[in-house]
């Protein structure tokens, strides 16, 4: 494994002390670890692109404010990406608004498929999981089928109705009542970024890059039999009346380094009025990010 690291120059610095601790980590399967403030040697014939720099949210900013920040940025990287990259490049866009930064990044390589775009919400579905082993005492290991719906966002929709725990339907367990998983559990979730900059005064980092490990070795490797994750995929109108044109998170499974969205899943009533807010929420952003560009 050869890792480019992107990072913008007055950051070279920096950067050279996060290869430092790379070196020191001695990672077994590390080739070599190249620095650069230069997307022409950082994307050069890359198999696979993890977008975690974006311009960060701020006090006072609305959500708008972020994206006219982070447009630019997107757009920058797709070119890149469609100019430099190996047009079998797998690409996972981690900064957020992380939908449509992905939107952004994949309508600007349209020599690369939109089927090898992903938005992370992995993090979602691992956090997601955490509160419910939490909730009934297991290990987060013994909850299967875990679905985050939508927006890695307020409006994300995380679901247990298709889970499998200690090899138990969801609803099996009276300990997960409508009322938990409405008051507790989905806005708990919902809200668990915001939760961790009040506790440690910075965003999420490790459990972030955890979750994007996550993701790539899934892409990689594939899932486990009978397991779905969840990947924040392309919408092509098909899956769930999902309109077309937007990257929404669905429960996937992978095989041979591709996702196939999983479409019999079971969803309520209740679940699925939230996930077309959430879906109203992504075809906003994308109309203030990208006003002149049709899908």
């Amino acid at each position: 494994m050869i890792l480019n690291l992107l990072e913008i120059t007055p950051a070279l610095p920096a950067l050279q002390g996060v290869r430092m601790e790379l070196d020191d980590c001695a990672y077994p399967l590390v080739e070599d670890i190249i620095c650069t403030d230069k997307a022409d040697i950082a994307f050069k014939d890359c198999d696979y692109a993890v977008l975690v720099g974006g311009f960060p949210r701020k006090k006072g900013m609305l959500r708008k404010d972020l994206l006219a920040k982070n447009a630019p940025i997107f757009k920058a990287m797709g070119c890149a990406i469609d100019q430099y990259a190996k047009k079998s490049c797998k690409v996972l866009v981690v900064a957020n608004p992380a939908n449509t930064n992905c939107l952004i990044c994949a309508t600007n390589a349209p020599s690369i498929p939109k089927k090898n775009f992903c938005a992370l919400t992995r993090l979602d579905f691992n956090r997601a999981k955490s509160q419910i082993a939490s909730k009934l005492g297991v290990k987060s290991r013994d909850i299967e089928n875990m679905v985050i719906w939508g927006n890695h966002s307020k409006t994300q929709v995380p679901d247990v109705n298709n889970c499998k725990i200690s090899g138990k339907a969801a609803s099996e367990y009276d300990a997960l009542s409508d009322k938990y998983l409405k008051e507790e559990f989905i806005p708990s979730v919902q809200g668990r970024g915001k939760a961790i900059i009040d506790a440690r005064g910075a965003s999420s980092a490790l459990s972030a890059a955890n979750g994007a490990k996550d993701c790539l070795r899934d892409w990689v490797q594939g899932t486990p039999k009978g397991q779905t994750v969840a990947m924040a995929v392309y919408s092509d109108g098909s899956a769930y009346g999902i309109e077309k044109g937007i990257f929404y998170s669905f429960p996937c499974t992978t095989a041979d380094g591709e996702y196939t969205i999983v479409t019999d899943y079971k969803v309520t009533d209740d679940v699925k009025a939230l996930m077309k807010a959430s879906e109203k929420e992504l075809l906003e952003e994308k109309a203030e990010a990208m006003p002149s560009k049709e899908e």
